[in-house]
């Protein structure tokens, strides 16, 4: 599997002109699972060290790269630079595996507020526009240098499966205020761009691992009309508990016509 990881992990912008590939590669078929993510000449590899822990190591194959020369004295800037690579990364995949909310924190977003005197609408679960807000926070690509009123419209916009034009920069306007006021994202002083905040970063994770992992899974597997949906346990169950229902009330049908 290739993602793009490269520019929020190395926190350097890529245009037409960078040489180099900038891709992921995730292998995880018939092999230790590792994680492969590469920037011009440098590359960020994770894997399990013997199989017993998580080895997280960066590789400046060329100093030019980060635009330092390759004297002795630029070391502990390279070294500095292979480190935020690697807290970046790992900070990102400690939210994802440690984003439970307390039950207060998710009425407190999914339901109605008043913050410092204004009103703003709920994050409702159940909305496929504020899941596919959450999944666009996911994204890598927001991290480094937060993200702005259009660049976010166009991954919504494809989330959504709509043109960029049926989703005007109002709309867009009007749900970054409600994840603003949330506290999921925060504006970057004196610009009109934004960043994800810790807490946005815990919801957002927490909101679309349920969504996709056991609402769309879980409802496939309650009607018949999904027969391919894999391990239909919860159907099975649901069915032996129908049937077990019945069978009790005709046992006290049973039972009424006897006294």
């Amino acid at each position: 599997m290739w993602v793009r990881f490269s520019i929020p992990i190395f926190h350097r912008r890529i245009n037409k002109r960078t040489p180099g590939t900038f891709q992921t590669r995730v292998i995880t078929q018939g092999v230790i699972p590792s994680l492969h993510v590469s920037y011009k000449s440098s590359k960020i590899k994770q894997y399990f060290k013997e199989n017993r822990a998580l080895r997280t190591e960066t590789t400046i194959n060329n100093t030019y790269d980060f635009r330092l020369g390759r004297s002795l004295e630029n070391l502990p800037d390279l070294r500095a630079i292979g480190f935020a690579a690697n807290c970046r990364l790992l900070e990102v995949e400690t939210i994802s595996q440690d984003c439970s909310l307390a039950e207060e924190v998710f009425e407190k977003v999914t339901r109605p507020q008043r913050v410092d005197g204004r009103q703003v609408s709920g994050l409702r679960f159940d909305d496929p526009r504020v899941i596919a807000l959450l999944q666009t926070l996911c994204g890598f690509l927001l991290l480094p240098d937060g993200f702005s009123n259009s660049s976010m419209r166009q991954w919504m916009a494809q989330l959504i499966g709509i043109p960029v034009d049926q989703y005007p920069s109002g709309r867009m306007s009007y749900d970054l205020r409600r994840l603003r006021l949330h506290g999921l994202i925060s504006r970057i002083p004196q610009t009109h761009r934004y960043q994800i905040t810790e807490m946005g970063s815990r919801i957002a994770f927490f909101f679309t691992k349920i969504h996709s992992r056991i609402f769309r899974p879980g409802l496939s597997q309650l009607f018949n009309g999904c027969p391919k949906a894999p391990n239909r346990t919860i159907n099975g169950a649901i069915n032996k508990l129908d049937q077990a229902i019945g069978a009790l009330f005709q046992q006290a049908e049973f039972a009424s016509c006897e006294t």
